[in-house]
């Protein structure tokens, strides 16, 4: 299955996203809005995906924080235990942070270089649909 990323702005859309996934059976990828590590801390969305991941312990399961143009936001989310960071930084640091994420294990996404559609959960009336129809797709 080709990736088919889901940004989650809340406890509930990432609930609605991994129930979806779960009762399909395929792998997900959690990212946070564009941006979010400037008003949501690497904590808080750790954490809530990992509260809303919880009934679903066999699903396979990546968050991406997304920390917009900062480096030191995506260092601090890479602190806090997080595996998956995006961000859109200048290519003199990109080096740096991906040697540093690699070390602990985790993966560096730059967002200038995605070319990969995300469905967005934002205002959505039936996330958990839009979440199947979205999976489905990606089969």
């Amino acid at each position: 299955m080709n990736e088919r990323p889901i940004i989650v702005h809340s406890l509930e859309d990432a609930e609605a996203a991994l129930a979806a996934a779960a009762d399909l059976g395929v792998p997900v990828t959690l990212r946070s809005a564009p941006g979010a590590a400037r008003y949501l801390g690497a904590t808080v969305f750790r954490d809530m995906i990992s509260e809303a991941a919880k009934p679903y312990s066999g699903l396979s399961v990546t968050a991406v924080f997304d920390c917009g143009g900062d480096p030191g936001l995506a260092l601090g989310a890479l602190r806090h235990g997080l595996k998956a960071v995006r961000i859109d930084s200048a290519a003199d640091v990109r080096g740096k942070i991906a040697d540093i994420a690699a070390q602990s294990g985790a993966r560096v996404d730059f967002g200038d270089e995605d070319s990969i559609e995300a469905l967005d959960l934002l205002d959505l009336d039936d996330p958990e649909a839009a979440v199947r129809t979205w999976l489905r797709e990606g089969k």
